[in-house]
């Protein structure tokens, strides 16, 4: 398959135009004979069994990384050669105690990330088969679905708008009943060619695999599967990349500064005390962190019907400050039920809508066309009640013998086109057999039905009527003349869809979480209005056409996106729109889409949402599918990402925290005291502290009422704080012990139960940004931290020698314990005045790079701006009061007047 060009010269310039040039696929002929099933009967259960067997699966074989390699992989780390360097050095002097404890971390760090890392990979492997793709396939004389992965070659699979194609397929010509068509399919195969506008393809063109419809449907027969299809052969040819979150990357960074910051202050000392104390200042956990905390989080979601694509969207889900939604079977149920409809009469047009004289359409002859335009065994809930209602009301539908067809006795479908959302309506060539009458029937949305009729204003009315009572229209019309081209209106369908039972409950919790939710639909504004009412969302509903508008300024169309609640009669294009407003104006945007049209604003979006039932497009351009109706399953999602965010920035502000006071504290005392601690207690405050800190993914975190946001000012700031304090700390018990004349045993224990106990306990005060009794740890975590210091106490108390710890007794080990959690309340105080005292303002100055500097200038101009709107709000106020003061009282003053008269 290429995509060339052609050239051509005119007025002396040479010009080039871009050419699709099809290149198919030869087809040996012992496949091409098992390629000639007949449409409407497909391949029989045993025939597909054989060919699947011949053939394989529809599936491109997956490359994995043996796993001895993947293990082996985890000893070439940065953290992983300086252990290794460690374990030599410790060799050549013979140290081998050290050498035995050394080898045991590298290979318990390996051990640990490998396995966390598998069970994350098999929980995605899950979430991949609950994501399978379907095809609807004809089998054994039937339309079925089936998982993509079982289609063979000459298996007859229907495509229509918003399929991804699932095999190489060669196109019948035909609609899925098997009715001829002159039409044709757009497909989209950007991916594969690089064209950037959709390819027509009619019969016996070939559809690849992977490329997308953008418009039509039409049977086809399946040419080739698996690896022998056109994206199989070049798979070599593609890479898959994996994208970090932006706080993943953040906190990888400080994991990189921590070990760039230790290796430069101790490289002055002996080569074998600097590894060890680097090992023990630099994040061994950090890694295993992120995955566990991560793989745990995917997990609890997909428990709730949230399935995660990308997992660093768990982390920008919590930053979501506002979350576009659909309504249509998201806030409302889709379940939408057939009302009284508004028919015109028989002949009207847009200047005399009294028609002909021959009376009114009749519910019967609505539903009759609307049914003809209506595409056989879609689930679209639109589509289904319109069948629904035509079969249960309309009599020769009702009479007819095969209860499971299309077909309508006395009438033949020569073509269909399917629902297009930027044309917004269905269309069927209808020949009735009786008169050998061509005309085409129309259904959609109401203003293009009644464009396309020249204007109806009764209809117009009644769709305003239906709208003031919450009912959706739905326009039908047929044309009546031989060229059909001229259109008349036969009426409005109405049609129910109540609100979700939970929506408006829904809407009120993401408020509670700061996060605003604004209503996303194709429906009129009168509508929108009213569904926003039932959901008690505030009215302010704009029409997205105005986004288009060239008078106004880019800050006031943000203006206008801010502030609404909701948008109406919006097209795919206008959901990217906003999203691309609102992210100018700073915001972290969540967008919830079905259709293929709606891909671009789902990757648009910080996190694109697809919602139940969507289209293998939408599924593919998201980063989130939601398995459940409705928007609740969002907001458990919104509440499991701050969890985790809060988790990670926890272990963050402790890590870097812990890091500073261990790095500057044996720093001036190595230097000043020619003080440390032996390598096997560094090493054990490394191993022990980080492996409890591994349950911090399944803490009970406190949830933000806000979005969250990675202040890494507020962090760094913090952290530096409370490690100095630390250190402080730390010098004091320091001190304190040497001026009782300990001996150096004894006083190296002493200190390692310092280090170990003082700045571990500050995790139960850096997992809140408030008090630290006001979210109770889990128990798990409560246990994991605490039983690493009680063992660090007893061990400090009783005294191992295999790990060169000195008995210091029940004094000094009770004392140093007790001065830990006395002065981990202390920094939980200042952590918490820092927090309160922190703004945007502070960062900005304390850090004055010049993107801080420009928003900050941004921001004090529209807060000079907004309080001059605010003081002028009042001025106007008070003339307005003033004025209805002076009217109030010269009505009262001709009144009197009037009466003594």
């Amino acid at each position: 398959m290429t995509n060339d060009g052609a050239h051509g010269k005119g007025g002396g310039d040479e010009k080039k135009e871009d050419v699709h040039i099809e290149v198919t696929d030869a087809i040996e002929p012992e496949l091409e004979a098992l390629l000639h099933t007949e449409p409407t009967k497909g391949l029989a259960d045993d025939e597909v069994a054989k060919r699947l067997a011949q053939f394989g699966p529809n599936e491109l074989a997956e490359k994995r990384t043996s796993p001895l390699l993947k293990f082996l992989s985890y000893f070439t780390g940065p953290l992983s050669i300086m252990l290794e360097v460690a374990t030599i050095i410790a060799a050549i002097t013979q140290d081998w105690p050290d050498v035995v404890i050394l080898t045991f971390v590298l290979i318990a760090n390996a051990v640990i990330g490998f396995s966390e890392e598998a069970k994350a990979e098999n929980a995605l492997d899950a979430l991949k088969n609950t994501l399978a793709l379907k095809s609807r396939t004809w089998r054994n004389g039937q339309l079925i679905e089936v998982e993509s992965t079982q289609l063979v070659p000459g298996d007859v699979i229907a495509l229509r708008l918003g399929d991804i194609v699932p095999a190489d397929c060669r196109l019948l010509g035909i609609g899925v009943q098997g009715e001829a068509t002159e039409g044709s399919l757009q497909i989209d195969q950007s991916a594969l060619t690089g064209e950037s506008l959709p390819v027509a393809k009619g019969k016996g063109a070939v559809a690849y695999s992977s490329s997308i419809v953008k418009q039509g449907q039409m049977l086809c027969v399946v040419t080739k599967t698996g690896g022998n299809t056109y994206i199989g052969r070049a798979a070599n040819l593609i890479s898959q990349t994996s994208e970090q979150g932006h706080f993943q990357k953040i906190v990888n960074n400080i994991g990189n500064f921590l070990i760039i910051m230790t290796v430069r202050r101790d490289f002055m000392h002996v080569l074998k005390q600097v590894l060890v104390l680097t090992i023990a200042a630099i994040p061994i956990g950090l890694p295993t962190v992120m995955s566990v905390t991560m793989a745990v989080g995917a997990k609890q979601l997909a428990k709730k019907q949230v399935i995660v694509k990308r997992l660093p969207a768990i982390e920008e889900l919590a930053s979501v400050s506002i979350l576009c939604s659909d309504k249509t079977g998201t806030l409302t149920l889709n379940e939408l039920t057939f009302d009284k409809p508004y028919v015109a009469n028989k002949g009207s047009t847009p200047d005399n809508y009294a028609g002909n004289g021959t009376g009114k359409y009749n519910d019967q002859d609505i539903l009759l066309a609307a049914y003809f335009a209506s595409e056989p065994g879609a689930l679209d809930p639109i589509e289904f009640a319109v069948r629904n209602a035509a079969e249960d009301k309309v009599d020769v539908i009702k009479g007819r013998t095969d209860k499971k067809g299309h077909d309508v006795p006395g009438y033949k479908i020569v073509s269909f086109i399917p629902f297009n959302p930027n044309s917004k309506y269905t269309e069927a060539i209808v020949l009735n057999l009786s008169t050998n009458e061509k005309f085409r029937c129309i259904k959609g949305a109401p203003h293009v039905i009644s464009h396309l009729c020249g204007g109806h204003v009764e209809a117009d009315k009644a769709v305003l009527q239906f709208a003031a009572s919450g009912l959706r229209a739905l326009g039908v019309a047929r044309t009546v003349d031989d060229a059909m081209e001229k259109f008349e209106m036969i009426g409005m369908i109405s049609l129910l869809d109540p609100p979700r039972p939970d929506s408006g409950e829904t809407i009120r919790r993401c408020m509670e979480y700061g996060v605003s939710v604004k209503m996303i639909t194709g429906d009129q504004l009168i509508i929108a209005k009213e569904v926003a009412q039932r959901l008690g969302m505030p009215r302010t509903i704009l029409d997205a056409h105005k986004l288009a508008d060239t008078s106004m300024s880019e800050d006031a169309l943000i203006d206008r996106c801010v502030k609404a609640d909701g948008f109406a009669q919006v097209i795919p294009e206008h959901k990217y729109r906003v999203v691309e407003l609102l992210q100018k104006r700073g915001y972290l945007v969540g967008m919830t889409g079905d259709g293929v049209n709606d891909a671009p604003a789902l990757k648009k979006a910080n996190v694109g949402i697809a919602v139940h039932g969507c289209t293998d497009a939408a599924r593919s351009a998201s980063d989130i599918v939601l398995l459940a109706p409705g928007l609740s399953t969002i907001v458990d999602g919104i509440v499991t990402s701050r969890a985790i965010f809060q988790r990670m920035r926890s272990y963050a502000l402790y890590r870097i925290a812990s890091t500073i006071h261990f790095l500057i504290f044996f720093f001036i005392t190595l230097l000043v005291f020619d003080f440390s601690l032996p390598d096997r207690l560094i090493i054990l405050i490394a191993v022990l502290n980080d492996a409890a800190t591994l349950v911090i993914s399944v803490d009970s975190a406190q949830i933000s009422q806000k979005p969250d946001k990675w202040r890494l000012g507020q962090l760094l700031t913090l952290s530096f704080i409370l490690g100095l304090l630390l250190m402080g700390i730390s010098f004091a018990v320091f001190f304190f012990a040497r001026s009782f004349g300990v001996n150096k045993g004894v006083l190296e224990t002493i200190m390692y139960l310092q280090v170990s106990s003082c700045p571990h306990f500050v995790i139960f005060s850096t997992r809140l940004p408030s008090w630290f009794w006001e979210n109770r740890p889990s128990w798990v975590f409560i246990l994991a931290v605490g039983g690493t210091q009680v063992f660090a106490m007893f061990m400090s108390i009783y005294g191992i020698e295999a790990l060169e710890a000195h008995a210091i007794g029940w004094a000094w080990g009770a004392g140093v314990m007790a001065s830990s959690l006395v002065f981990f309340v202390v920094l939980d105080v200042v952590k918490v005045m820092v927090i309160r005292n922190w703004s945007f303002e502070l960062t900005a100055r304390l850090w004055p790079s010049r993107k801080q500097v420009t928003k900050l200038r941004a921001r004090e101009e529209r807060k000079v701006a907004l309080a001059r709107i605010t003081e002028n709000k009042k001025k106007v106020r008070r003339v307005v009061s003033a004025v209805h003061a002076a009217r109030t009282f010269e009505t009262g003053r001709i009144k009197t007047t009037q009466h003594h008269g």
